[in-house]
């Protein structure tokens, strides 16, 4: 999956997801403000860190073939399109990810590290977290 087919698959989640939480409201006059790209950002990240029936789910809810497709549109989203562009007169683009997971869960070193490659996010333990 090239850029383009990954970021057709986003824009599907986030048209199907946008849609789905308007139907929710059941309001045309109401306001809703989301951010699509964090909430695939963060299954991405997931999927990347998942495997078997669980990995096979969120593969499917975001639209992709394979868990290295969305590890692969993240890394060149994160080098393209979230980089500061302040200096060539464009935008600062400020984006904050983590994931906690229980102590008792054992984190695996190759997803910390997509995590703070990839995805600029940071995976700890919850109770190393707050000690």
């Amino acid at each position: 999956m090239d850029m383009r087919e990954g970021i057709a698959a986003q824009t599907s989640f986030s048209l199907r997801l946008s849609s789905h939480l308007l139907s929710l409201n059941g309001s045309a006059s109401s306001n809703l403000a989301f951010s699509p790209l964090s909430l695939h950002s963060v299954l991405s990240l997931l999927t990347a860190g998942s495997s078997g029936a669980t990995q096979q789910q969120l593969l499917w809810f975001l639209g992709s073939p394979l868990a290295s497709n969305l590890v692969a549109l993240y890394f060149q989203i994160s080098n393209s399109i979230l980089v500061d562009g302040s200096a060539a007169g464009g935008p600062c683009v400020r984006y904050a990810g983590g994931v906690w997971v229980d102590a008792s869960a054992n984190l695996k070193n190759s997803f910390r590290e997509v995590a703070g490659s990839v995805y600029k996010a940071e995976a700890q333990s919850l109770f190393s977290y707050f000690a």
